[in-house]
């Protein structure tokens, strides 16, 4: 049934399949962000504060998620493109709502560290960003740009929601109680989600994008279609792509917002209640990133295809880094106002993260192999990413105070966005075809050309 409504799909019209692949990456995000870094902060100083750990104790979980969700993307990766998402989100739905109830029944440190790998780096490797992302790359390249800053509003709306909801969950009920809501509502949401998921479009006769050719294609059709087609044909393989300085550029420029990114999001609320803030107050902070995140999509998504997105990361972690400033400026002046304005300053540039971080994989490196080209990348931005929450608590361990730590991380996010200037897109593996003469069929993929240069439905291949 639901491989005749795909296919229904190319039919005028009718709305494009791949945008209820966005649907489902909006809900993947969600939970894969809302239940791991964006509340982490919410339920550090009650666990610490019942079972007698220290901040650096609590962390390690987290950062061990990171560095088991970096080593399972690197096989996750190559298993996107064979497999398609659906499988993957299964398991990964399960096994993430599984150890988060299993979390909610720990007394030891290492329990706290084993169960956390196992929710956070196996669950959010098989439901989060890397998953749901390479599979929206795949049906969209003209649209790209808003189809990403679209899927990654499920983030956005993590941060909106999950620090309020997950606050008053615990503060009235506890943090057992809270860690066991949490995995209830992983396996509610993710579970259904993943049926509707399916690896490419190709699989289903159809182009990205919903492109079907006229018999007689304007020029501006025949422009289309062959950005597509060499989208498909100039796609780098895993190890030609490690040869290439773009990727290690990528690796280190991202991995550094990710480790800002992922420090902010575990000590914010501790930051700003040593400085005699309410948690209340820290919570409706986070609230305004949420916010702001999701407002900035439409800015990022409408800017994507017609802005260099090299710039747009100056500029995304530009503003993460002002956010940041304003934040620290605001616990040594104790103004309420501008720690608002910290957090949605930050959030705005927060919001540019994913949806610029995925755009520039899929230009880069294409779409074909994209999956086990970012699964080889993961591994190396995770690690990053791990070491920001666990070296800002045990500097804050040692001196008993956040601020030094935080200024560290404004540089960080501006040597970031430094590195991605600093990277240049791979050549063409082949020439540009003149765009005004026929549309070429691209070999590599059967079914892609077929559909791009008749309009003739090719069956579906797989069920992925």
């Amino acid at each position: 049934m639901l491989t005749r409504v795909v296919r229904s799909v190319r039919h005028p019209g009718q709305v494009h399949y791949g945008w209820w692949i966005v649907l489902g990456a909006v809900i993947g995000q969600f939970v894969a962000i809302g239940v791991g870094g964006q509340v982490s902060g919410v339920f550090l100083r009650p666990v610490i504060t019942e079972l007698g750990w220290s901040a650096a104790q609590f962390t390690v979980g987290g950062s061990a998620a990171f560095i088991m969700g970096g080593l399972a993307g690197f096989f996750v990766g190559p298993l996107i493109d064979r497999r398609g998402p659906r499988p993957l989100m299964l398991v990964g739905g399960f096994t993430c709502g599984l150890s988060l109830i299993l979390i909610s029944r720990v007394t030891e440190v290492w329990q706290f560290i084993a169960l956390p790998m196992l929710a956070g780096g196996l669950g959010f490797a098989l439901i989060g960003p890397l998953v749901v992302n390479v599979t929206i790359s795949k049906w969209f390249v003209l649209r790209r740009g808003w189809a990403i800053a679209i899927g990654s509003m499920g983030v956005s709306l993590a941060g909106l929601v999950m620090p309020v909801t997950m606050t008053q969950v615990v503060d009235n009920f506890g943090w057992r109680a809270g860690y066991a809501t949490m995995g209830v509502l992983v396996w509610a949401l993710v579970i259904p989600v993943a049926l509707i998921m399916r690896r490419s479009p190709e699989d289903h006769g159809l182009t990205p994008d919903g492109r079907v050719a006229a018999a007689e294609p304007t020029p501006a059709q025949r422009r289309q279609l062959e950005t597509i087609r060499r989208d498909l044909a100039n796609s780098y393989t895993r190890s030609e792509a490690a040869r290439t300085p773009a990727l290690w550029l990528l690796v280190l420029g991202l991995g550094l917002n990710q480790a800002a990114m992922a420090a902010m999001l575990v000590h914010a609320i501790p930051f700003v209640t040593d400085a005699e803030f309410t948690r209340a107050q820290a919570s409706v902070g986070l609230m305004l990133t949420g916010a702001a995140n999701l407002c900035s999509k439409f800015v990022w998504g409408w800017t994507l295809q017609r802005v260099s997105v090299r710039r747009l990361a100056a500029c995304a972690f530009g503003a993460s880094a002002t956010g940041v400033a304003l934040i620290i400026l605001a616990t040594r002046v104790d103004v309420l106002p501008l720690l608002f304005g910290g957090f949605f300053v930050w959030g705005f540039g927060f919001g540019g993260t994913i949806p610029i971080g995925e755009f520039i994989w899929a230009q880069y490196f294409g779409r074909r192999y994209l999956g086990s080209v970012r699964g080889l990348g993961v591994p190396f931005t995770i690690l990053f990413g791990s070491m920001g929450p666990i070296s800002v608590a045990i500097v804050f361990d040692r001196t008993g105070e956040y601020g030094g730590a935080f200024t560290v991380l404004t540089g960080a996010y501006l040597l970031a966005g430094l590195l991605i200037l600093a990277s240049r897109q791979p050549r063409a593996k082949e020439p540009v075809a003149a765009l005004e003469g026929p549309v070429v069929s691209a070999p590599l993929a059967t079914a892609s050309s077929a559909v791009a240069v008749t309009g003739t439905a090719v069956g579906p291949t797989t069920n992925g």
